[in-house]
This record gives C-alpha cells, structure tokens and sequence, in this order.
C-alpha cells in the first residue's frame, strides 16, 4: 500500500523534481484541469469563509455540479495530486480516529498553502483582466476634479493635516489609476469591436448607437471636466514658487509613509526627513503627480494624455460609421471586391481539373492575346481579298498583327519627335518664395501677439488678418476649457508655439480689437499670451 507521501500512480512530479519551483501551475496543463480549478476555487471560497482545513468529502459537495463525480474518490487523488504539485498542504485528520484500525485508513485533510493561493490569485487576476472591456468614466472626472479641490483648499492651509492629506492624496491616486487603466482597456476593447465586427453583424448594429451616444457624451464631458482639472493643477502647481504648494502637500504624505515605514540598515537616529525611505516615497509621489499632470496638463512639445484620449475617441465614431456603410452595403447586394475575391476563389477550389480553371481565369481577368483590339492597313487589305464570314470566332480567324509594343507595354509607339522635359523651377522657386512668405507672416504674427506680461484683451490694439486668425484660435482652444464657474483658462496652440492664459475680470466691460475687415468685441479679460519658440514682445 502506497505512503500517504508517495505520488499516486501516473501521477506527476512532486514540487522538488524537475518541474522547479513553478510546479504549482503544473495542474493548468494536467489532464482533467477543469477539475483541478474546481478543486482550488472551493479552497478559496473556504478561506474568505475563514474555514482552514477541508475533507475530501466536503470538497466533493462543495464542487458545482457539472464538474463533480459521482464519488468522492477522483476528488481525493486531485487533492492528493494538488498537494504533491505543491497548492494544498495535506495532514492526517485524527479527529475521527475510533479504533487502532483507523490509523492505517487514508484519511487526510487539506488546507491552502502560500504557493496554492498565489497561483489562484494570479489567475483571478489574469482572467479579469483578459476579459476586461474598460470604460470611460465620466464619474471618475468629477471625482478628480473634486479631490484636486479639496487638494487646494488644504495647500492653503499653514499646517495642513497629514492624515486628510494622504487620504486624499492616496483617493487621486487611486481614481486616476482606474480611470487611466480603464480608458486603455475602453479603447483597445473598440478596437476589437470595430475589427471583428463580422462576428456578430446584428449585435453590433445594435451596439454601435448606444457606444456612439456614449462617446460623445463622454468627449463632451472631457472637454469641461479636463479643463477644470487643468485649471486646478496650474494653481497647485503655484507661480514658480519652490517648494510649490503640491510639493508641500506630496512631502506631507511622504514624511507619514516614511514615519510608518520600517527601519533600514543604516538608519541611524537621523530625522525622518532625512530617512531613505522619505527621500523613496518623495520621489514614488513625484512621479505619480507628474503622470497625473501629463494627463491633463499639455507642455509646448507634448500634448495632454487626455487630448489624445478625445482625438481617439472622436475617430473611432467616423471608424464606426464607417463599418456600419460597409455591413449595409454588403445586406443591400452592392458590390464588395473582398466579398468577389472570396466567392472566386471558392469557385478556384471547386473546379473540376485544371483545363475548367483555366476557363475560369480567362472569363474572370480576360489575360488572353488580344488579337481582335485593332487592325492596321495590311489587315484590312487581307480581308477584303478574303472575306471572313461576320459569325466566325475571333479564335477561329486568322491572327492580327499588331504592335510588338502594344503588345509589351499597352501603348503603341509614338512617331515622331520626343516631347521635351518642362522646366520646372520656375515654379518651385515660386512655391519656396510663397512658403518662407508665410513663415515670415506668421513668426511676425507671434511676435505681434506676444505680450509682455498680463494685459487686457482691449489693450491688443488693431491686429492684421493673419495676426488676428492666430488669435482667434487661440482664444477659441482657450474658451473650449471655459466651463460654468471657471475664472481661467489655459490652452496651447495645436503646434505647441504659442500658449494663452485667459483670466476673467469681474465687471470688466467691453473689449474690442480692430481689424481691416472691421472690428472684434466681447466681453473684456486678462490675458497673457507666449511665443514658446522663443519670439519676444512686439509692442
């Protein structure tokens, strides 16, 4: 009779044979795996029921019905297979022992082990996420929105409270993680949706108007909610002051991670800001506000996560549409070459021998000699000397002679004198002219629009029709941030040359701005607006 620590027959390798150390996934590959997860999803589902040890029979009334035996006995050899593998812990159960005959029973009991519970964890986690669509979450931007406040009303404070400060800091962090995490896994999800589309043509007309609505409602809120955000982090990030009040609030936290922290080696008595582990969790808290910053705050070389999260999402609604032509054009019997090449090629498959696919392929591209494309003056004569019944076959008659370039590249040989090559430069001169014309133009419109400082919209004065279209988008991508209760604005030119800062003036009055084609009015504001390549004040 076999140890209760020998392998059952057929069995697999323990965890200390060649399988190394990694043999706790060796049930994944091992026949009957679906009972193997079976098994180990009831461990688990014991272990949130704080119950420690489990006996095959409970275990085998514990497993779904569609995976559990008739018997308990195949449920004991996968216990005893999963504890040789490594993922249960296997002890003799002496509880029921009555008599000495007991002892020599197989009779045990199982518990999860560390190594059992890592591989179910990690599964857990591997199929959330290879079935995870994503979403983008609206919610999620008023919730950031709603912290970064109360970020701001404690960075105004002289102490702020480290507790309140962590938490919140730490519910950014997490919100942004899951909204960032959930926007990559959204897109890549539509993706799909829009490449294999062919799957299920009814399910995704169905979809495709509810995905659209929500795309649009989510772009809408993107652009409000964004700029709010945007608005925000430029005050924490304060006026150039060192350390700024994010700063302040970031070696808040990391001085409560650093006082929680375990001691190291080399510690010594020194004070905690002083410590490794502030300087590590300084520098952890640095680069997560950085992310969250180039999410939503762009910079004059790298535009906002979040702009390119609303160009994503704005073209994947054409892309939709796009399908959605395609599917009705393939139901209304219009032509679809995919579609031809693929009903001929089953044709191809289906012929016959050889000489039908030959038939097939002149009637299909016609690449036979084209002999009846034309006669020349020879020909003609032939034929009135013999006359050729009109019902005879091309095939039948006798061979036209026609060009051997015709013939070779489809065109017959031109007589006469070749053309001559045009001169172009002329032209291109022209057009280089024209370019650094407008280069010229528009370096001087930046320079017009530059100024030194903050100023009001009525001080621009008149502005020249380039100089003024630049304006004009610049204050355009500047209020598109504008949103109910919003005192300021920042936005980039979509080069990145030029970038605006718009502040609104309380009972500010009319600004106007004169142009040769009349004059610009609306309500007046401060603004400051920079030539990020450098260009200085023209005043």
């Amino acid at each position: 009779m076999p140890s209760p620590s020998s392998p059952p027959p057929g069995g697999p390798p323990g965890p200390d044979s060649a399988s190394g150390h990694h043999s706790a996934f060796a049930h994944l590959n091992a026949p009957n795996a679906d009972l193997y997860r079976a098994v180990m999803a009831e461990f688990v589902r014991a272990k949130e029921q704080f119950r420690v040890h489990l006996r095959p029979e409970e275990v085998h009334t514990g497993l779904p019905e569609a995976l559990r035996p008739p018997t308990a006995d195949p449920v004991a050899d996968a216990l005893a297979r999963l504890a040789l593998w490594g993922n249960l812990r296997q002890d003799p159960d002496t509880e029921r022992v009555t008599a000495v005959e007991d002892f020599y029973r197989r009779r045990h009991i199982y518990q999860l082990t560390p190594a059992g519970e890592a591989v179910e964890r990690a599964l857990r986690t591997y199929d959330e996420a290879l079935g995870r669509r994503g979403s983008l979450q609206t919610v999620a931007l008023a919730d950031i929105a709603t912290q970064l406040r109360a970020l701001l009303e404690l960075a105004g404070q002289d102490d702020p409270d480290p507790a309140v400060t962590y938490l919140t800091l730490r519910g950014l962090v997490d919100r942004f993680t899951g909204l960032a995490d959930n926007a990559s896994a959204f897109m890549g999800s539509l993706q799909r949706t829009i490449d294999l589309h062919d799957a299920d043509v009814d399910a995704f007309l169905a979809y495709k108007d509810r995905l659209i609505s929500y795309l649009e409602r989510f772009i809408a809120d993107l652009i409000t909610r964004g700029a709010e955000i945007a608005g925000v982090l430029t005050e924490l990030d304060g006026d150039g002051t060192d350390p700024s009040p994010a700063e302040r609030l970031l070696r808040v936290a990391a001085l409560r991670e650093a006082a929680d922290a375990a001691p190291g080696q080399g510690d010594g008595d020194a004070p905690p800001q002083d410590s490794p582990q502030f300087r590590e969790a300084l520098e952890s808290w640095l680069r997560r506000w950085e992310g969250l910053r180039s999410w939503f705050v762009s910079a004059p070389d790298r535009p906002a996560q979040s702009q390119r999260l609303r160009v994503s999402a704005r073209s994947a609604i054409p892309q939709l549409l796009r399908v959605v032509s395609a599917i009705n054009d393939r139901r209304t019997g219009r032509s679809d070459r995919s579609a031809d090449f693929r009903a001929l090629a089953r044709w191809f498959a289906q012929a016959p021998d050889d000489d039908a696919r030959h038939r097939l392929w002149r009637t299909a591209f016609g690449l036979h000699p084209s002999r009846h494309l034309t006669v020349d003056a020879a020909t003609v004569d032939a034929r009135e000397q013999d006359q050729v019944p009109a019902g005879t076959p091309w095939a039948e008659a006798e061979p036209l002679t026609i060009s051997p370039r015709l013939r070779r590249t489809g065109s017959y040989e031109r007589r006469g004198r070749s053309r001559k090559v045009l001169d172009r430069s002329e032209e291109r001169r022209y057009l280089a002219e024209l370019a650094h014309k407008q280069a010229r133009e528009i370096a001087a419109a930046r320079a017009r629009l530059a100024t030194d400082g903050t100023v009001r919209l009525s001080a621009l004065g008149e502005l020249d029709p380039v100089a003024f279209g630049l304006f004009l988008q610049l204050l355009g991508d500047a209020l598109a941030r504008w949103g109910p209760g919003t005192t300021q604005a920042t936005a980039t030119s979509n080069d990145g040359t030029m970038e605006i800062h718009l502040s609104a003036i309380e009972d500010g009055g009319t600004a106007t701005v004169h142009t040769p084609g009349g004059t610009f009015s609306g309500p007046d504001h401060l603004v400051r607006i920079t030539d990020a390549t450098g260009g200085g004040a023209a005043w």
